[in-house]
């Protein structure tokens, strides 16, 4: 991580751990906003702002989606960076599909937060979102990303649904709330919890969420809310899209897989054939990130399986 502008230490997959051994996550420091009239000092214009992700991050496809259902691919470019989490962090180039970085010049992910912030501590993490005018970071937090591409482009284009649409709001955020403590982030705290209690609570949240939600969607709905897809069916679609191939194995999620969830399992294809979500999916990148912690996997082998989503 970085201390005052420093590198300090090896990359290490816990954040922090409560006494009790749970994982914890680090909040974002970036919190700055594009807004359609620029009031907050970064206006929506085409061509201005970078997206930098990695296609193992589900965080970072969260916003990955959300740029390519909106119809920003021509308004805002992305870098991809190596799945594979090297002594420094993220990194770039140096595996196939994996890019140099054509704005700063970068080695590292952490550069452009010291660039941003010489003094910056904490940890270096994907997405970024960068305004090459005023070379700096935006926004690092994919909530705040999603939902600045779902609104904050809307003069400049019309497309896509609304994923967060007001007569929902409460509803979604609701649902994201339960997600992303029993589900998004939990299958994270069964995978690097330090004790057996924590990985036996994390475990047992992750798949009564699951329950949940496959006996929500066993009603014949398309979607979480029905027939209209917002960001609550982007937050889940990135967790279900990994589980097979990395949760169930390595973050030892392993009570059954999603392809053993009809409705799950369904919804996650629907959601896969939607325009332009494939795009953001790289299963290679996925299972070479995640089977390169060390923590959790020391001989860096990566399985064969699963090829196929």
């Amino acid at each position: 991580m970085l201390v005052d502008g420093v590198w300090t230490e090896d990359w290490q997959p816990v954040q922090a751990k409560d006494k009790q051994g749970r994982f914890i996550r680090q909040t974002s420091s970036f919190r700055n906003w594009i807004t359609a009239d620029g009031s907050s000092g970064f206006k929506a214009e085409k061509g201005r702002y970078h997206l930098y992700v990695g296609y193992i991050c589900p965080w970072a496809s969260r916003t990955l989606m959300a740029r390519a259902l909106k119809g920003l691919t021509d308004y805002i470019d992305v870098t991809v960076v190596n799945p594979r989490l090297s002594d420094q962090g993220w990194q770039f180039g140096g595996f196939n599909g994996a890019d140099a970085d054509p704005l700063n010049g970068a080695a590292f992910i952490h550069q452009l937060y010291t660039k941003a912030d010489p003094h910056f501590t904490g940890r270096a993490t994907v997405p970024v979102l960068w305004d090459k005018k005023t070379q700096t970071i935006v926004n690092n937090e994919s909530a705040d990303i999603v939902r600045m591409f779902n609104s904050a482009f809307i003069e400049h284009v019309q497309q896509g649904p609304d994923l967060y649409p007001q007569d929902l709001a409460k509803n979604i955020d609701t649902l994201n709330e339960e997600m992303y403590n029993s589900l998004n982030n939990g299958v994270y705290q069964a995978g690097f919890a330090t004790t057996q209690a924590a990985y036996q609570e994390a475990y047992q949240a992750v798949f009564s969420t699951l329950d949940m939600l496959e006996q929500r969607l066993s009603d014949g709905r398309e979607f979480l809310f029905g027939d209209r897809f917002t960001e609550s069916d982007i937050r889940l679609f990135v967790t279900l899209i990994r589980f097979d191939a990395a949760y169930y194995g390595l973050f030892k999620c392993n009570r059954n897989q999603i392809k053993e969830m009809p409705y799950l399992h369904a919804y996650m294809q629907r959601v896969l054939a939607l325009e332009g979500i494939s795009s953001t999916v790289n299963i290679e990148h996925i299972k070479a990130g995640y089977y390169s912690i060390k923590a959790l996997n020391p001989t860096g082998i990566v399985p064969v399986g699963p090829d196929k989503i």
